[in-house]
């Protein structure tokens, strides 16, 4: 199964050459911003569950994508 990334998240310029490199995807990029919010939240901090909240970051861009209708 593949992964759906959404593509970079910050895309380059079209005619810009230069930039091999796009970045983080679009997929990386919500899942960082759900765990900042997971995070930010007192009652919400890992305890020896890391794993989990990584993962249920993923969980919430991986929605995130889909509700967005990203091919």
């Amino acid at each position: 199964m593949t992964t759906n990334t959404g593509g970079p998240a910050f895309p380059a310029p079209a005619g810009v050459a230069h930039i091999t490199e796009q970045g983080m995807s679009l997929r990386d990029y919500f899942a960082a911003k759900a765990m900042q919010g997971m995070l930010a939240y007192a009652y919400f901090r890992p305890l020896a569950m890391e794993d989990l909240y990584a993962r249920d970051a993923y969980v919430m861009a991986d929605a995130m994508l889909k509700t967005r209708g990203t091919p």
